[in-house]
C-alpha cells in the first residue's frame, strides 16, 4: 500500500485525510444548521452543540495532522491548464483559512462565558478568551457566514474535480480516490 504522496498521486494517508474532512466538514454543516432551530425543550437541544462542539475540536486536531502531512510529504503534480492550476492552489489555501477561521469563531462562541469545551469526556479545552462585548453573538454571525463560505468553496471544489473527471478526462478526481503509480500520472500531460 502506499502511504506517502508521490510527485504523481495522493498516499492513502491523505486520501483518506481528504475524505475524512469532507465528511466531518459537511456533517457539521448539516448539524449546525438543524441544531439552531431546536427549542429549549427538544431532547437534543443540549446534546447536538456538545456533539458540534467536540466533533469542531477533533477537526482541529485533523487538519493540523493533515497540513503537517502535507508539508512532510511531496506535493503531487497538479493536473490541468496552468490557469486551472494557479486556482486549485487559491483554493485550497481559501480551504485551510476559511476553516480554521470557523473554528476559532466557533470556539469563542462556545467559550463566550468563560467554560471550557468537552471532548466527549476525553479532555477538554480552556477558555482563553471570554467576556469580549457581544463576544457569542459576533462569533456567532462570523461563525455562520465562514460555514456558509466553506460550503460555496466546496461546491467549487466538487464541480472542478467533476469536470476534470467528466470533461477532461484527466487523473484529478481519481488521483483523490486511490493511489495512483507514478508512471501512469506522469502520462498526463500539461497543457497550457
Amino acid at each position: 500500500m502506499q502511504w506517502r504522496n508521490t510527485s504523481g498521486g495522493y498516499g492513502s494517508v491523505a486520501i483518506m485525510a481528504h475524505w475524512l474532512v469532507a465528511v466531518l466538514v459537511i456533517g457539521l454543516f448539516v448539524l449546525g444548521w438543524w441544531m439552531v432551530e431546536l427549542t429549549y425543550y427538544d431532547p437534543w437541544y443540549r446534546q447536538a452543540p456538545a456533539i458540534h462542539k467536540a466533533v469542531g475540536i477533533l477537526l482541529f486536531f485533523l487538519l493540523v495532522g493533515r497540513l503537517a502531512w502535507r508539508w512532510a510529504n511531496p506535493r503531487p503534480r497538479l493536473l490541468g491548464r496552468r490557469l486551472e492550476q494557479r486556482i486549485a492552489l487559491v483554493v485550497h489555501g481559501l480551504f485551510y483559512l476559511l476553516l480554521f477561521a470557523v473554528m476559532v469563531a466557533g470556539y469563542l462562541i462556545s467559550t463566550a462565558d468563560g467554560s471550557p469545551i468537552e471532548v466527549f469526556g476525553l479532555f477538554s479545552v480552556p477558555a482563553t478568551v471570554s467576556g469580549l462585548p457581544n463576544q457569542e453573538d459576533v462569533a456567532g454571525d462570523i461563525h455562520r457566514w465562514l460555514a456558509w463560505a466553506v460550503m460555496g468553496l466546496t461546491v467549487l471544489h466538487a464541480s472542478a474535480a467533476l469536470k476534470h473527471h467528466i470533461i477532461d478526462r484527466d487523473l484529478t478526481l481519481v488521483r483523490m480516490l486511490r493511489p495512483i503509480p507514478n508512471d501512469s500520472a506522469n502520462n498526463e500531460g500539461d497543457r497550457s
